[in-house]
């Protein structure tokens, strides 16, 4: 159980044993009956590289992993200061929140999120996002997606203690610069992220991660 009087819960995320079943993913959407088109969790298929002739032969130098994404929390969180009607409030634990009540949908803060966190409800006509199952935390419970994964690959806890035991990465494609908002994320990159920045490089399911 964590502490939920943390300066910061985060995420943290092990590419290099990812698999990619999306269990995750489901098990936000199942948990918070979101309704079609809405993934506050999606998981990024990243696939690259070429082949290399090396004499008579050619050498594969391809690769593909993927990246479990959903809002990061950040620490500065550029969607709060773009809401017209501050509905988003960041509580003391770090849990950023949609104020709903107060929400009327605009989407200026989806079109601020460089994570494309925050998407729309067309049925309820306001903004949602991942809540880091707000409620789960209260009852000590961790949030749906950490505790569906199958490879243990995603986990949640302090940043702090999270950076102290895994190192303080949160880049990498297709991630933008921490700079920006400071996310409250941990990632160990899989061993062929360093490769991804070839022409090459590409979202394969991109159809299904856009907002």
């Amino acid at each position: 159980m964590v502490d939920r009087q943390s300066k910061q819960l985060a995420f943290y995320f092990d590419a290099s044993g990812c698999s990619g079943c999306k269990t995750c993913q489901v098990a936000c959407k199942d948990k918070h009956n979101s309704p079609m088109g809405v993934r506050w969790r999606r998981v990024y298929e990243i696939c690259g590289g070429d082949w290399k002739k090396e004499g008579n032969a050619w050498i594969p130098g391809v690769y593909a992993y993927h990246v479990s994404m959903a809002c990061n929390h950040c620490e500065d969180p550029i969607c709060m200061d773009a809401c017209p009607n501050k509905a988003i409030v960041k509580k003391e634990d770090g849990v950023v929140l949609i104020d709903y009540d107060r929400c009327m949908g605009c989407k200026y803060c989806e079109w601020t999120c460089p994570y494309g966190a925050l998407q729309f409800d067309q049925e309820k006509r306001v903004m949602t996002k991942c809540t880091l199952c707000a409620d789960y935390l209260e009852d000590g419970k961790p949030p749906s997606c950490v505790a569906a994964c199958p490879m243990r690959v995603l986990h949640y806890g302090d940043l702090e203690e999270l950076e102290t035991q895994h190192g303080k990465f949160n880049e990498g494609f297709p991630l933008p610069k921490e700079k920006f908002t400071k996310p409250a994320l941990v990632i160990t990159p899989h061993r062929d992220a360093p490769k991804a920045e070839n022409i090459l490089l590409q979202i394969a399911n991109k159809e299904e991660v856009k907002k």
